[in-house]
Parts: structure tokens; C-alpha cells; sequence
């Protein structure tokens, strides 16, 4: 029998799981720009309500890529994205684009997906603006740039057009919707590595089975930090899940066990977009504040242990010794 979004919004409405193949045909509409902008808040909201599953946010994300800018000629290798899903309203300093730059200077392949500030003082591509890095790379230009740096960022808005269908519908509801969650799960370069944080605590399982069905040979890393934070925070263990060839175990990571403990959330906030940038700028030289030193060390050393296979302790060891080193410098003087 063919879908038809009366059936669908029908079955939401009883609080009913969607079918693959109703999931499937849900967001090719949605993303095709097929929905009337009832239709589409409609679907939105009665996902919303009855709590969003694996699949169907699996789904959404597969139909978003599948209408993505491709980027191809990627070199060959292990590819990292350091991603956080927002919204955990801690205005922190950009800790992921800092580890992001640390892990190109170290001589891994990064590319980062991301997007401006929405609830937080800055967001990636705010920062790296900031640092006079370019947020305008189009999929031809990846390669290159990546042979250059080993860095590129994909600005989200440049990559996902279809994205616009949306964008009305989003603004009006004024509510968190999939789409809240989906931007770590859109990277159109397909990392084959991801440290991927997530700001609610109640969505981690969520995002790590979602990871596991949209990106089955990817290794990940799905956090959520103390305090609320979408990233490793050095004051407290942080918890989540290890994605690995589309299984999906326990994490806990304690910042005591690597000398990286203390401080509070308060040390590694930042006011404005001005502050995060200079902020950012001391970290990437081994000057910033001894909080944001630590919370950089201790995403990385979880960066590199995912992306080497090496022992967490040791790889903990070459992160703070890299971040007190000031190791990504280049990325601060050009």
C-alpha cells in the first residue's frame, strides 16, 4: 500500500511508532519540500510528542543527506568530526573547534560540520571566523583544503539547501524538534571517527542507536559531560556511549583517573562572541585559563584514543602535553 501523510500524521496521533518505509516517505516529503507548512509542524510536533525513536531519526537524517552538497575526493584514512548537538545553554568556550584545530596540527584528518551561534555565546562557525579561518569551502575545494591543513569546516547552511523547506515551519513552532538533534548526524563528508556531544542527558541512548544505523562503520564516542555540558568536562565523569561498528556499550569517563579534575562550570564560560574568540585564541597558544586547558586536554586525549586505538592514559598524556605546549598555534598566527 502507498504512504500518504493522512495515515502517518494518523498514526502519530495514536502515539504509534512509524514504519521504516512510513519514516522513509515522512522525510523525503518533508525534505523534498512536498508538505504544506501544516503538514510538516504537524509531523514535527506529533514526533515531538510521542518521543522521537532510533529509526525515525535515522530516517530524517538519511533523507537530509541524501539532499546534501556531496563532497567527494576525501583522502584516505580516518576522518574526524569533534561535534556537539548544542542547546545546553552553558555558554562554554568553543572547546570542540579547539580540539578540532589540535587534532589537524597533530596531523589528523578533520572535517567539521557546523553552524553559527543559536543558543550559546558563540558557535563553530562563529569562532573560526573569528580566527580569519574560511566558513565558505564548497565540496570541490575539500580536498585541497584538507592537503593544505588538515582542516576544513563545512558551514551547515552551504551544504543542506533543502534545509530551506524547513526553516519557516521551525521558526514558528519555537519548540525543540528532531531537528535540534540532527545536525551531528549530517555531516555530508561521512567521518569515519566522531566525538559527538550531547547537551541532554535523556538523548544519549537515542543519538548513539541513531549513529549506529546511520553510519554503521563509523567509531564514535557519544558524550554527555557534568553539568549539563555537551562535551568532557574536567569537573566531573562524563557518560554516554561507545559506537563501534554498529554496537553500542556503556562509556564512563572520570577526569581523576587522568589528573584532569577540578574546576567548575563557571571557569570555562564565556560572555559574548568577542570574549569566546579570544578565549579560543589563548587555548589553541597553551595560554587560556587552566579550566579551559584541562576540558581541551581532556576531549582530545578521548579524540585521539578513538581515533589511534592507543591506551586512554597515554593518549590523555600526549593531549596535555600538546595543549600546555600550545601545539595549534599555526591556526592563531596564520
Amino acid at each position: 500500500m502507498a504512504e500518504n501523510m493522512r495515515d502517518i500524521l494518523e498514526t502519530l496521533a495514536t502515539a504509534t511508532d512509524l514504519t521504516p518505509e512510513q519514516a522513509a516517505f515522512a522525510f523525503r516529503e518533508l525534505f523534498e519540500g512536498n508538505l504544506t507548512p501544516a503538514q510538516s509542524g504537524a509531523l514535527l510536533m506529533a514526533l515531538r510528542a510521542k518521543g522521537e525513536t532510533p529509526l525515525e531519526l535515522a530516517s530524517a537524517a538519511r533523507a537530509g543527506l541524501a539532499r546534501a552538497r556531496q563532497v567527494t575526493d576525501l583522502p584516505a584514512g580516518p576522518l574526524l568530526d569533534i561535534v556537539g548537538t548544542g542547546g545546553d545553554r552553558t555558554n562554554s568556550f568553543n572547546c570542540s573547534t579547539a580540539v578540532s584545530l589540535y587534532l589537524a596540527a597533530l596531523g589528523h584528518t578533520v572535517v567539521k560540520h557546523g553552524n553559527r551561534a543559536v543558543s550559546s555565546s558563540s558557535g563553530s562557525a562563529d569562532a573560526l571566523e573569528g580566527l580569519g579561518l574560511p566558513l565558505t569551502t564548497g565540496p570541490d575545494e575539500v580536498a585541497a583544503e584538507l592537503k593544505r591543513t588538515n582542516f576544513v569546516f563545512l558551514f551547515a547552511p552551504n551544504y543542506h539547501p533543502a534545509f530551506a523547506h524547513i526553516a519557516p515551519v521551525r521558526r514558528e513552532m519555537g519548540i525543540r524538534t528532531l531537528f535540534n538533534l540532527m545536525g551531528p548526524l549530517l555531516n555530508p563528508a561521512r567521518p569515519t571517527h566522531q566525538l559527538l556531544g550531547v547537551g541532554m542527558a535523556g538523548s544519549l541512548p537515542l543519538m548513539a542507536e541513531t549513529l549506529a544505523l546511520t553510519a554503521p562503520k563509523v567509531q564514535a564516542f557519544v558524550v554527555h559531560g557534568a553539568g549539563g555540558f555537551d562535551e568532557l568536562t574536567p569537573f566531573g565523569p562524563t557518560v554516554g556511549f561507545q559506537v563501534e561498528t554498529g554496537q553500542v556499550r556503556p562509556l564512563r569517563i572520570d577526569p581523576k583517573d587522568f589528573g584532569l579534575a577540578g574546576h567548575g562550570p563557571e571557569d570555562v564560560r564565556v560572555t559574548d562572541k568577542e570574549n569566546a574568540v579570544a578565549a579560543l585564541k589563548a587555548v589553541l597558544t597553551g595560554k587560556g585559563v587552566p579550566a579551559m586547558q584541562d576540558m581541551t586536554a581532556l576531549n582530545l586525549g578521548a579524540a585521539l584514543h578513538l581515533v589511534s586505538g592507543k591506551a586512554m592514559g597515554q593518549c590523555m598524556a600526549e593531549a596535555k602535553q600538546a595543549v600546555a605546549e600550545g601545539a595549534a598555534r599555526r591556526f592563531v598566527n596564520g
